[in-house]
């Protein structure tokens, strides 16, 4: 326990990293690592690597206990308790009032019409970068087994209601003894 350590400064980390970091919690603990360990200095690297083991060994949301135990090792049980309702209420909060707004929203013909385009949108974005990861393997004589792979995964999934997993494997089966001429196995 770090006791010269203000909960005060230590509350805004934890409110700050765990509030403003996308992608879950193995981005938030890498962030914290950056803000603890390397940019502060209050957890030695044994500190964090300790509480980081100790909290991917927990059932539930890693990233709560490990910000529990990094707080912890900094302010004891004031330092756990308060880093774990800044981690967890403020982003509650949000999707309290964003699930309110949406539904409030979704009678309006003008935000319905803007929810619609920023669907497009993204829509639109995950096929960009579908056809990103596609197109380097759809050469040449390839272009039928490109597209009829993952069109036949979709089918079974979508159409005939195998999961999705199940129809991954299926589909790279299906890959792997389907081969392009002049391909080795």
């Amino acid at each position: 326990m770090t006791p010269f350590l203000p909960l005060g400064r230590l509350a805004l980390v934890f409110l700050r990293i765990g509030n403003l970091t996308l992608g879950g919690g193995n981005p938030t603990m890498a962030a914290m690592e950056r803000e603890l360990v390397e940019h502060r200095g209050w957890l030695s690297a044994e500190q964090y690597g300790l509480a980081y083991a100790l909290a991917r060994l927990t059932p539930g949301t890693n990233v709560l206990a490990f910000c529990a135990g990094a707080a912890w090792y900094l302010r004891g049980w004031r330092g756990a308790l308060a880093a774990v309702l800044l981690v967890t209420v403020p982003c509650s909060v949000l999707t309290v009032w964003l699930t309110h707004a949406y539904e409030t929203l979704k009678a309006n013909p003008l935000a319905t019409g803007a929810i619609s385009g920023m669907l497009a949108a993204a829509v639109g974005m995950m096929a960009a970068a579908a056809w990103r990861l596609i197109r380097p393997h759809a050469r040449g004589g390839q272009w039928a087994r490109t597209l009829a792979l993952p069109a036949g995964a979709a089918i079974l999934s979508l159409g005939f209601a195998v999961p999705p997993i199940q129809a991954l494997a299926l589909a790279a089966l299906a890959g792997f003894f389907w081969r392009g001429p002049g391909e080795n196995r």
